[in-house]
């Protein structure tokens, strides 16, 4: 979706539609959640099969939604588009809530850590500058299509996933969570799904069983196969769903952040002078961002556990209300100028990575991989030219870009 002003003049209320696709891949989103965060903060909708829906678009509410396990559960789905219970809910990491939600992430976060992305950290900051080197050698490059790549060269190794399927890993998660988007489907979205599903699930039973036979590997697969879920071992089923459920969380962040400031550069490069000839030490606050900038996650969805009384709405017990994340972090309220792309922006209290118990487990390397991309840039890359049409994600859940056509000038040219 592109990431503009808002506009001046508000949007009818009675044209906002957050559930259909063709606003994100055509059109721009903010204009609506600006509006409602100003006329009704609370908004009921109906989904195409006429289940309905609440959304919170101020960032207090959001916040408040994100932060309650208790009355607003992710043990059903965490997208609008499962709208029925998830088939891993309750056993996949990001579909649990406490206590059982800690058990999984307290037995896997030592391998996605602060310490594991340092002693990993030259290996990938070499990964990452090949890959801008070989854009700038290509002379144009579709960065949309390159960017997908980065998740596995930050986080492929740590996750256990050999390198020679890290290609085809990236490309059939995001698949799996925007089938219907012309850049993914093979024909319709059930066939997408089904092929993307295939392909991970394949791939993971394999690494499962290659653990089991050869353990002593220390990888995120390892340390699933190796925890305790309500003091008895994992299954080979939870395993698996978890291996799934990670992989989907390392995705979405790095690339669709990445892919967005290329494109903010590419169309401001004042602004990339400013930030190319600045501080270097102070790229650390571009990167945060960067992070609320792109937003790359649209919404989270939770359920309810009671009837709730939200900004005068009452949701019965088991609504579905959808905080979204991308109109929080543009909330005027919190972020002065929310519309311009502050590179030192302080403070900086975006929530990319979610709030509370259920912040993102993996934000660690996907931080690390935006920022080295980002260091990258400066130092090889000094203006970006669009080449081509850019083609957004058709998703209400994901805001990416699938094509992005750039040409790299190198640094000195």
């Amino acid at each position: 979706m592109r990431l503009t002003d808002a506009g001046a003049a508000p949007v009818s209320l009675d044209e906002i539609d957050l559930y259909g696709t063709e606003m994100y891949r055509s059109g721009d989103p903010h204009a609506a959640w600006r509006t409602l965060r100003e006329k009704a903060p609370v908004w009921r909708q109906e989904a195409p099969d006429g289940t309905p829906f609440w959304s919170v678009t101020r960032y207090r509410d959001v916040v408040d939604v994100l932060r309650d396990t208790r009355r607003f559960s992710s043990e059903h789905s965490t997208m609008l588009s499962v709208l029925e219970r998830d088939t891993a809910a309750g056993r996949a990491i990001h579909l649990m809530d406490p206590p059982r939600h800690s058990q999984v992430r307290g037995a896997t976060i030592s391998a996605l850590s602060v310490r594991v992305m340092r002693r990993h950290e030259p290996a990938i900051r070499e990964r990452v500058a090949k890959l801008v080197a070989g854009a700038i050698a290509e002379g144009q490059a579709d960065m949309a299509r390159l960017v997908t790549m980065l998740p596995m060269l930050v986080a492929g190794e740590l996750m256990g996933i050999p390198q020679e399927k890290w290609t085809e890993a990236a490309h059939w998660t995001v698949a799996s969570m925007a089938p219907e988007d012309p850049a993914f489907s093979i024909g319709d979205e059930a066939a997408t799904l089904r092929a993307a599903h295939v392909f991970l699930f394949s791939m993971f039973i394999e690494l499962i069983q290659d653990r089991r036979e050869e353990p002593g590997t220390e990888d995120l697969i390892s340390l699933l196969l190796g925890m305790e879920i309500d003091g008895r071992p994992a299954t080979d089923e939870e395993v698996l769903v978890n291996c799934y459920a990670f992989i989907m969380g390392a995705n979405p962040t790095i690339p669709q952040a990445s892919s967005h400031l290329v494109l903010t550069m590419a169309e401001n490069p004042d602004l990339w002078r400013r930030i190319r000839e600045g501080d270097r030490s102070r790229l650390g606050l571009t990167l945060e961002e960067t992070l609320r900038w792109s937003s790359p996650v649209n919404h989270l969805l939770r359920r309810t556990t009671e009837e709730i009384e939200l900004g005068g709405h009452v949701i019965p017990e088991g609504g579905l209300v959808a905080a979204w994340v991308g109109s929080a972090n543009r909330d005027e309220e919190v972020f002065p100028d929310a519309y311009v792309f502050d590179p030192w922006r302080t403070p900086n209290q975006h929530i990319t990575f979610g709030f509370g118990s259920h912040r993102c487990i993996g934000n660690s390397p996907a931080q690390t991989g935006v920022q080295l991309l980002l260091e990258e840039l400066v130092e090889q890359v000094e203006s970006f030219e669009l080449a081509g049409e850019v083609r957004h994600l058709g998703s209400n859940f994901l805001n990416g870009i699938t094509h992005m056509p750039v040409i790299l000038r190198p640094s000195g040219s």
